[in-house]
């Protein structure tokens, strides 16, 4: 199947070409990503290279919380594009879960890049066998406010298990990882496409189980949502992970700020699909790039296109016969 640092801050790739960005000279273009130790931020460090090579626009990546915090860096006109929860992003445009009442279309989609799966590590010295073993554990449901803490809550709800059935904690990737390799939690939520660097590096250096989401349980949350797809992580993808995995997937999705130039946004569509083997070579997860991917009308986009990226499909001719409907929310 699929997959096989900090450049601080907002690392500026620059190149002594002069660019146009919505009339502006020489400007860079920033890419919110996620937790240094997470697959966001790892993806993103890898493609801004190659697109600023291809594109010979400036490109610059920034570490955040993940897609709560890119929506919020992308309305506020901190960061010009953002990968972010295919999930997470058609909320903030209908107005649902954590922005009820808030709509937020301060952006629209360029690409589907690859699944990202909900993983559920434990710690095998807690007793700790099945999502049902949680009740009464120390569990991270990952960083307050996150997409990974959305999803954790829905799957905990599919096993009737409530927060007050755990000790929660509120923790990114890397924090949570270090802190189960510590004995300081049970077990932690990880939505992240695998492998995922920081459960990689602690499967590395301790024995880990990961709990399954059974069909049944699955079932549930497909029919609960849209979004999510039932999935499997095959055997090997962490060392001594043996087996293969059963759980739930959704999209890691590149969105651009609708204020972001429609000829910049073009320029970098029509590159990231034309450089996927550049992609490929740099990145595992790069196999699972796309067009097909992006419009698949299971899994797909639901929020507006940027314009820009529009332009790039019908030039190639590839829209969906079906397309799902993309409505800019009512003001």
């Amino acid at each position: 199947m699929k997959k096989g640092v900090l450049i601080a801050g907002a690392l500026l790739l620059s190149l002594a070409i002069n660019v146009y960005a919505g009339g502006r000279k020489n400007k860079e273009v920033r890419i919110a990503t996620g937790d240094t130790a997470g697959m966001y931020y790892s993806y993103g460090s890898f493609l801004a290279p190659i697109l600023t090579k291809k594109t010979k626009i400036p490109i610059s990546i920034i570490s955040t919380h993940g897609s709560v915090d890119n929506i919020e860096l992308l309305s506020s006109g901190k960061a010009d594009l953002a990968i972010i929860q295919n999930d997470i992003a058609d909320h903030a445009w209908m107005g649902e879960n954590l922005y009820s009442g808030k709509k937020n279309g301060s952006f629209g989609a360029v690409a589907a890049l690859y699944a990202e799966e909900c993983h559920i590590v434990a710690d095998p010295a807690s007793g700790i066998k099945t999502i049902a073993d949680l009740k009464g554990k120390i569990v991270s449901i990952g960083d307050h406010g996150s997409a990974t803490e959305i999803n954790a809550r829905e799957i905990l709800e599919v096993y009737d298990i409530k927060l007050e059935d755990i000790q929660v904690r509120y923790m990114g990737f890397g924090a949570a990882a270090d802190a189960l390799k510590d004995h300081q939690i049970d077990a932690f939520f990880c939505v992240a496409g695998a492998p995922t660097p920081s459960i990689a590096q602690l499967a590395a250096n301790k024995d880990i189980i990961f709990l399954e989401i059974d069909e049944s349980h699955a079932q549930q949350l497909t029919q609960y949502s849209r979004y999510y797809t039932q999935h499997i992580i095959p055997a090997g993808i962490y060392k001594g992970q043996n087996n293969m995995i059963k759980t739930v997937a959704l999209k890691a999705l590149l969105v651009a700020n609708l204020n972001l130039s429609d000829d910049v946004v073009y320029s970098l569509t029509k590159n990231l699909f034309e450089s996927k083997y550049e992609i490929e070579s740099a990145h595992a997860m790069g196999t699972e790039l796309s067009v097909s991917y992006t419009w698949d009308v299971h899994e797909g986009v639901t929020v507006i296109l940027h314009p820009g990226a529009g332009k790039y499909f019908t030039e190639i001719d590839q829209f969906p016969v079906q397309r799902p409907p993309l409505k800019r929310p009512e003001s």
